[in-house]
């Protein structure tokens, strides 16, 4: 089961807030990378507080209130869903952070916690996109415009080609990620996302 991001008092009813005295864990994920970020304690308050404004917000046990990850350091968790266990008493929260999660500066509370480098290469895709810094061959192709973006994603698409057919496997995987490369700045270049592929194969797959 899926809670939508705005208030849902409907919602709310269904949780099972008396195994932890009035309190839920809640295993917080990147929405696009799905490593695992941190875990932490909400309250119904401080879950309401969550859907009325998009940022995770925790009841701190320490300091017994309510507490907005990256109040002080900016470094908040945009809230994309949040999914409630089969018992309806622990939170899974997909969510895109600001900045590093940690208190130590790392990206997650969790060592080594894995990733998904593909994803989260789209959304460094995405940023140079937005922020255009100099020097960077992805400013250049979006500064070439679609047309040679798409001309690139072609060449890229015969070379993985020719690599298969008459190349060894070093070659067909270089060629390969160069591809993949591509195809993710074309996507960005039409306004679109790897997630936004990702959903296709799956209704696809459905």
């Amino acid at each position: 089961m899926s809670i939508d991001v705005r208030p849902s008092p409907q919602a709310l009813e269904t949780l099972d807030w008396h195994k932890g005295d009035g309190l839920l864990p809640a295993v917080v994920q990147d929405a696009d990378t799905l490593q695992v970020l941190m875990l932490g304690y909400v309250s119904a308050e401080s879950l309401a507080a969550t859907l009325a404004i998009g940022h995770m917000t925790f009841f701190s046990r320490s300091k017994q209130r309510l507490w907005t990850k990256g109040e002080q350091s900016g470094n908040v968790l945009a809230v994309q869903s949040i999914s409630v266990d089969c018992d309806a008493d622990t939170l899974l929260v997909l969510a895109r952070p600001a900045g590093p999660t940690c208190h130590t500066g790392a990206e997650s509370c969790f060592d080594g916690a894995p990733k998904d480098f593909l994803g989260g290469l789209d959304q460094l895709v995405a940023v140079r996109e937005a922020l255009r810094p100099s020097g960077s061959y992805t400013t250049s192709l979006f500064e070439g415009g679609i047309r040679r973006i798409a001309q690139k994603v072609g060449e890229e698409g015969v070379e993985t080609a020719l690599a298969g057919v008459a190349q060894d496997d070093d070659a067909l995987l270089g060629e390969a990620s160069d591809l993949l490369y591509h195809l993710l700045v074309l996507l960005r270049a039409r306004g679109l996302s790897l997630e936004d592929a990702r959903d296709v194969l799956e209704k696809r797959h459905r």
